[in-house]
């Protein structure tokens, strides 16, 4: 560990970024056996592996920030402050979820906390994020807006596009590009051209970062300076952090039967495993000794099996809630509920 670079990070703050990582890492691999168990209809996205990406981006900002998320999201939601029992709520489609159990896993969002929303279209958060930039530039409220995306986002028009208007504008916006080296299963370097896509924000005027995205250290410490310079208005920044996901794409990969790489590979990346890291890093600076880190553990383990409970004793949503929440303020000529609806 890098001690200079996160000499301003307490113990128990140190402590509270593995809490953190842990308990991504425990309720991705429930969702896993909840969702091969038939609990949990459809597939995930995983986030195993890359949890030190949405700690470290996380950890450097305020309550009030925002970011936007992605199809693997849970990670994002989890470490900006989400709670996970309403979380596996909406995993379960019950009505205490986060969105009364209409959105599902890749829709999740906490307005109070920040969290406008995970998005199952590749880099369709990084507009929303710059319109949340924008408001707080016009506003002058000094909200920091952060939005992730994937390798294969980086080849998307949209983002090119917010990256250009966040230059023009100046925008206190973060790009964060999780390179997990494969879009689905295309390899990252066979589908982007160019020297490396943290090198694409010196098109738009401003600066680009790559770091090893399974050291939090590196993470913690570009955050720390992408967000302390938007902060201070001198504008956007973007942090390639290179990963890579444990799982598969999503949780049918399995069944599915894809070859795209193979468990050498994996087992390398695994050899790499940010949590542990994190954790041996810790115990040698006698921040996080065994015993300390088993209670921690106990504890997210304890967190993870009450979500659990507490969605599966939640009710269904019922059918005339339909139409509820599908727009900010529902349109006045819909009609009442119990009337033409039920009449088709």
């Amino acid at each position: 560990m890098d001690t200079a670079q996160i000499e301003n990070l307490s113990s128990e703050g140190c402590r509270e970024m593995y809490r953190k990582m842990r308990l991504i890492r425990r309720f991705e691999e429930r969702v896993i056996r909840l969702v091969n168990d038939n609990e949990i209809a459809g597939t995930t996205h995983e986030y195993i592996g890359e949890e030190a990406i949405a700690v470290g981006i996380c950890g450097a900002l305020e309550t009030k920030d925002v970011i936007t998320s992605t199809h693997r999201g849970h990670g994002h939601i989890i470490a900006k402050g989400g709670d996970v029992k309403r979380m596996m709520a909406e995993l379960f489609g019950r009505s205490t979820g986060y969105n009364r159990g209409k959105g599902g896993s890749m829709h999740i969002a906490d307005l109070s906390l920040g969290i406008y929303g995970a998005n199952g279209i590749v880099a369709a958060g990084a507009p929303i994020a710059a319109g949340a930039a924008w408001a707080s530039l016009i506003r002058r409220t000094g909200v920091v807006a952060v939005t992730f995306f994937g390798d294969g986002g980086a080849n998307q028009g949209v983002l090119h596009e917010t990256m250009n208007l966040a230059g023009i504008w100046n925008l206190p916006l973060l790009f964060v590009c999780e390179n997990n080296h494969y879009a689905v299963t295309t390899l990252s370097s066979y589908a982007t051209a160019g020297p490396g896509i943290w090198k694409r924000a010196a098109g738009y005027g401003f600066p680009g970062h790559v770091v090893d995205g399974m050291k939090l250290e590196e993470v913690i410490s570009a955050a720390n300076e992408a967000v302390a310079r938007a902060r201070s208005g001198s504008g956007p920044s973007l942090i390639e952090c290179k990963a890579y996901r444990f799982q598969g794409h999503f949780t049918a990969e399995g069944a599915l039967r894809l070859t795209y790489r193979g468990p050498e590979e994996i087992e390398e990346w695994r050899a790499r495993d940010p949590i542990e890291r994190w954790a041996r890093d810790l115990q040698m600076q006698g921040i996080l000794g065994q015993s300390d880190r088993a209670t921690l553990d106990r504890e997210v383990d304890f967190l993870i099996d009450e979500a659990v409970q507490y969605a599966r004793d939640s009710g269904w949503p019922q059918p005339e809630e339909a139409l509820d929440s599908m727009y900010a303020n529902n349109y006045p000529d819909l009609p009442a509920r119990g009337s033409a609806w039920n009449a088709s």
